[in-house]
């Protein structure tokens, strides 16, 4: 098994979803940060991520990266939620995030509404009440975003 379907596996148990994975570098610090998400739906909406979630979490795949490293050299593991307005850049990210509005560049436009449905490639997207359709390979850049 790769190092990302064990940590898949791990977050599995917990009853969370692995939403994204990743080695960044800030402050000339490595840091692996693995962002998770609830799989829990309470009154529509995807509940939160615990900070005792997140301690958990860190618990069971320290041990994990002792024997299979994600880099060479020292790292900082950071186990956390991508939180309310997060990245998407995968379908992945974008299925985990239906019911949620969301903003995206396509060209020369950007486009705000509420992400309906995901079906193969395409997005279904209510935007000004209208249901519109777009082709997840036309988007530029997108996140989730909350309405305050």
């Amino acid at each position: 098994m790769s190092l990302h379907s064990d940590i898949e596996s791990l977050v599995s148990s917990l009853d969370l979803e692995l939403y994204d994975s990743a080695v960044v570098s800030e402050n000339d610090e490595a840091i692996y940060r693995v962002s998770v998400i609830s799989k829990k739906i309470v009154d529509g909406k995807r509940a939160g991520v615990s900070l005792d979630d997140c301690v958990e979490l860190t618990h069971l795949i320290s041990p994990l990266l002792d024997v299979s490293p994600p880099v060479s050299g020292e790292y900082r593991l950071e186990v956390g939620s991508p939180g309310i307005e997060r990245k998407l850049t995968t379908i992945d990210h974008f299925k985990k995030s239906v019911g949620e509005n969301i903003s995206f560049g396509l060209q020369k436009d950007k486009i705000k509404g509420l992400l309906q449905k995901v079906e193969g490639s395409k997005l279904f997207v209510i935007v000004d009440n209208e249901p519109v359709e777009f082709e997840f390979s036309d988007i530029k850049k997108a996140r989730t975003y909350f309405e305050w």
